[in-house]
């Protein structure tokens, strides 16, 4: 069975629960008021799920979140209703609930295609707008409206435009991590997944040797990384990601000889340089599952490492523990009460939907492929910055 071990290291927070937020014992007290209990026909619905993760949930706890999960998935059946569980998600939500799983490329793609009558976002409110983008004849559900995020609040819609003003004619590619006012302003979107493909795309298509890119600062620069197409960058920066540094990295090599560090390309380009492999969500847990190393961390937001976890068994995952206090918004009662009594419905104007959807139709329609990975162990490439 995978490990999840909490590293002692100052660079950021250790020893805590990605759960914590939530709680085992407050779910119990959850279900309680909502009628439900943990009873034998609970226990036949769930014991199969409890598998998958047993590894980070212990048994005791077990009856605290089982009633929830079975109540959410009889719910999702007789609504016709589906839940996207991004990679951010604590376990008992991702694989107990989830009926897609992944980044958000991944799941911008299943809500394009789902047919599903209702889309429940197990994800923070920009992912739950790219769904309705999508999906417009679909009621979205978020189950909390204050699953917000730092990166998406870094930029506006008027941002946008005065970008616009001052680089006339030059493409603008819009990170996903934004909202939908952002979107409309934009000429195409991309995930972390295929971002330098995006921005190589851009350049082309528009016959500029120079690209727009927001609003993530440290993507930007890790993008210039790999390609030699000319980066204008936002000031924008994940709170997750952007506190890990070079001497977390030297700390844990130092702590746990022998592991493999993989970063998330929202880190600074110096935790980056550093790392071993680096890559989208998705391109880390494919490095997982081919490569099998013994001993690896993930910086990146810490139920990944859970989730990833559970399809990997055999190795060793050192967490240090930074959580995004958005995502952790998202509860297995929240998923309940929105699915139970259909609030917190996403609404987006039509015409700002119809300008977002031609941005993000642009990044579905370009050819799938394999996650790219970033580049490490190189200098910091220069952007920039508006």
């Amino acid at each position: 069975m995978a490990r999840i071990i909490d590293a002692p290291f100052s660079g950021v927070e250790s020893g805590c629960d990605p759960r914590a937020l939530n709680g085992a014992w407050g779910s119990l007290s959850a279900a309680a008021a909502r009628g439900l209990a943990f009873t034998d026909e609970v226990r036949a619905k769930t014991d199969a799920l409890y598998g998958k993760v047993k590894h980070v949930v212990p048994a005791v706890e077990w009856p605290a979140y089982a009633p929830l999960i079975a109540a959410i998935n009889d719910l999702k059946r007789a609504k016709n209703a589906i839940v996207l569980a991004h990679n951010y998600m604590t376990s008992e939500i991702f694989w107990c609930v989830g009926d897609f799983r992944g980044d958000s490329l991944a799941l911008a793609y299943k809500a394009a295609q789902t047919e599903a009558s209702i889309i429940v976002q197990a994800g923070v409110h920009f992912m739950a707008e790219t769904s309705k983008i999508l999906a417009p004849e679909k009621t979205v559900l978020i189950p909390d409206l204050r699953a917000g995020c730092s990166l998406a609040a870094s930029i506006t819609g008027a941002d946008m435009r005065l970008i616009k003003q001052k680089f006339p004619g030059v493409p603008v590619v819009t990170y996903v991590n934004t909202s939908a006012e952002v979107k409309a302003e934009s000429d195409v979107t991309c995930t972390s997944s295929n971002a330098a493909a995006v921005v190589e795309w851009a350049a082309l298509e528009w016959g500029s040797d120079r690209v727009i890119l927001v609003p993530d600062e440290y993507l930007a620069k890790n993008v210039a990384a790999q390609t030699s197409t000319k980066i204008i960058a936002w000031r924008g920066r994940c709170e997750v990601h952007e506190r890990f540094t070079a001497e977390d990295v030297a700390e844990l090599r130092a702590s746990y000889p022998g592991i493999v560090v993989l970063a998330h390309p929202e880190c600074p380009p110096d935790v980056m340089s550093a790392a071993d492999f680096a890559g989208s969500t998705a391109a880390l847990q494919l490095y997982v599952e081919e490569n099998r190393p013994a001993k690896v961390v993930l910086l990146t937001e810490c139920s990944m490492s859970d989730n990833v976890a559970a399809a990997a068994p055999d190795v060793d995952f050192i967490r240090p523990c930074n959580l995004c206090p958005h995502m952790k918004r998202i509860t297995l009662e929240g998923v309940y009460d929105a699915l139970k009594e259909m609030k917190h419905e996403v609404v987006i104007a039509e015409d700002v939907r119809v300008r977002a959807k031609q941005a993000i139709d642009r990044m579905l329609a370009l050819p799938k492929e394999k996650p790219r990975a970033f580049a490490t162990g190189r200098l910091p490439v220069a952007v920039q910055l508006v």
